[in-house]
Formats: C-alpha cells, sequence, structure tokens
C-alpha cells in the first residue's frame, strides 16, 4: 500500500526508539556535554508537541558546582519536613552524584483554548525529547523527580520557580558508566484495544 507522505522514513531512528535504555544516574560519569552540544540537544527537545505554540516549559541547567548546595538544601528541607533519614537520602542523592543536569520547568500559561493539563503533558515531551535527544547523541541520560522536585518551599528557594512554575523533571546527562540490562517491557497486546468501527 502507497502512502503519500512529506516525511522521509527513518529506520535508523526507530530502531533507537525501539531499543532505547535510560542509564541509571548514579551510573553516570563525568565528562558531559560542553555548552553547544547542551543547546543543541535542548533544541531538539524543544521540537516537541505544543499545543498553540505556548511554550509552557523552560530549562535550568544545573553544572556540578551547584550539585552540594542543591543536595544541601534538599537535606535541610526534608529534616524542616520531619521526613526520615532515608527518604532525605533520596531527595539529595541525585545531588550529590550528578554531574550534569537539565531541570525542566513546567511554566503554566493562561490560555482559553489550550487547558493546564494539556500544557502539563508538553512539559513531560519536553523531558523525553531531552532524554532521547542526549540518548541518540552517545550520552548516559536519566528523567529523575523526587520529592524535591514537588516540594513548593524546595523548589523557590532552590530554583527560583514563581508560583505558576513546577519542576517536570531532571534530565541528568553525562557518561554512561556502564550499560544496564533491558527490564521487562510492557505487554503490547495486552494494553492495545483496536476500535474498527
Amino acid at each position: 500500500m502507497s502512502r503519500m507522505t512529506d516525511q522521509t522514513p527513518t529506520p535508523a531512528a526507530l530502531d533507537f526508539l525501539l531499543t532505547r535504555r535510560s542509564r541509571p544516574a548514579k551510573t553516570l560519569v563525568a565528562p558531559v556535554p560542553d555548552d553547544a552540544e547542551l543547546r543543541r540537544l535542548l533544541t531538539a527537545a524543544a521540537r516537541c508537541p505544543d499545543h498553540g505554540k505556548l511554550e509552557p516549559w523552560r530549562f535550568v541547567v544545573i553544572r556540578k558546582a551547584a550539585m552540594g548546595r542543591l543536595a544541601d538544601m534538599a537535606e535541610a528541607r526534608g529534616k524542616a519536613l520531619g521526613l526520615d533519614a532515608e527518604q532525605i537520602g533520596k531527595g539529595r542523592s541525585q545531588f550529590d552524584q550528578g554531574h550534569l543536569a537539565v531541570a525542566v520547568i513546567e511554566v503554566q500559561k493562561p490560555s482559553e483554548k489550550v487547558p493546564a493539563l494539556e500544557q502539563t503533558y508538553s512539559a513531560g515531551a519536553v523531558c523525553l525529547s531531552l532524554l532521547n535527544a542526549a540518548l541518540a547523541a552517545g550520552w548516559g541520560a536519566n528523567w529523575l523527580s523526587g520529592w524535591p522536585s514537588h516540594d513548593r518551599e524546595w523548589m523557590r528557594e532552590a530554583l527560583g520557580l514563581e508560583d505558576h512554575e513546577r519542576v517536570a523533571g531532571f534530565v541528568h546527562i553525562a557518561t554512561a558508566g556502564s550499560v544496564p540490562p533491558d527490564r521487562p517491557r510492557p505487554d503490547i497486546a495486552a494494553i492495545t484495544t483496536w476500535v474498527e468501527a
């Protein structure tokens, strides 16, 4: 069956998507992308679904030198919230271990046509696009969140976010220190419904 399209098939891109695998953030090591390469990855990430062209997201690049400060702030905030030691440790660990991360910030914008939920979906699409762009470029990458990314006070103090902003995710990008085994994938037949008429 022939099809009319202006899109040239790119089998290598599809093969990548069928085999892509995040690299655990704790296994990432130096070096990290330089500024020019990171801008290229951010440019790729920004080519994502964005209803109404609102750009309901922005990027905060977190360099190695800032990681310790963010880890300390997560620990202090965790203690103020009365979290247990394990929760506090999880909250600070991605920053203690991080080399470079991009915080994708969801920026809710007023719109009569684009519901807030669709803006959230777009921010999630940016996270996945950035993750895949980094992996496709040969870097190790992982999309993390964690309780600090949902804590309004930590977001405000650590990243300077406004009330209409929140963290969609931290995409850690560096060199893959090891190749993890693949994990079980969804059973497509079990989760797919075909509507014929």
